[in-house]
């Protein structure tokens, strides 16, 4: 998330969405703590990870109305979601809202580089038979550093946050806060960087997920 000039206060909340079947469509509700009004782009793609890699992919299954908008000053502005394919979803689908601000050229400042704000908002689609998400991890000792794989056998992506990597007892890599998502029938790959004293024996994961808390032992491969 960037700013153009100073810090922007425009706010999305909720922070992601679940949409379970048969409901087809939910809302953001934007906040502008400004004394200015804000305009805003929406665009909307469907996010699948390939390979270890997210991609964003434009998609005409989900909408988001209205593509643009004025957030007025001091004021909220409620965006809808809505799920228009008539396909019925299987498992879980993912997207994700690309809300970017416009921003106001007259408040650029000689000589400076401006950037606009963007969120990135997590949609989920699922159906009532969609699987639970199931983790599995592996670890590998890399040139750069440690790289802690997750795996989904699920159909539900899980949330990741608070990773934490033990050697003997002790931390030897973290990373607080959100570190990623691992979606259903996929992988996803957290590099953490170079471990702080050497490894030994098996590695312990420890982390949070809104699936509830993780705590897995891994050999490390090399």
């Amino acid at each position: 998330m960037s700013t153009w000039a100073a810090a922007s206060s425009l706010t999305v909340m909720p922070i992601k969405l679940d949409i379970s079947s048969p409901q087809v469509a939910s809302k953001l509700t934007l906040t502008n703590g400004d004394d200015e009004p804000v305009n805003i782009q929406v665009r909307v793609f469907r996010w699948s990870t390939v390979n270890g890699v997210e991609k964003l992919d434009p998609t005409p299954d989900v909408v988001a109305s209205p593509p643009a908008a004025k957030v007025p000053a001091g004021g909220q502005y409620v965006l809808r979601v809505v799920r228009v394919s008539k396909a019925p979803v299987i498992g879980e689908e993912r997207y994700r809202i690309l809300i970017d601000e416009i921003p106001d050229p007259r408040k650029a400042k000689a000589g400076t580089v401006g950037f606009s704000l963007r969120f990135s908002v997590p949609v989920f689609f699922h159906n009532k038979d969609a699987l639970d998400a199931k983790l599995s991890w592996s670890a590998k000792q890399t040139l750069r550093g440690l790289v802690v794989t997750g795996s989904n056998a699920g159909d539900i992506t899980a949330r990741i946050s608070d990773l934490k990597i033990l050697s003997g007892g002790r931390v030897v890599a973290s990373k607080s806060g959100l570190v990623g998502y691992v979606q259903g029938g996929s992988t996803a790959d957290f590099a953490l960087g170079l471990v702080k004293g050497p490894l030994q024996g098996n590695l312990q994961i420890r982390a949070q997920s809104d699936r509830g808390a993780i705590d897995a032992t891994v050999p490390i491969r090399n």
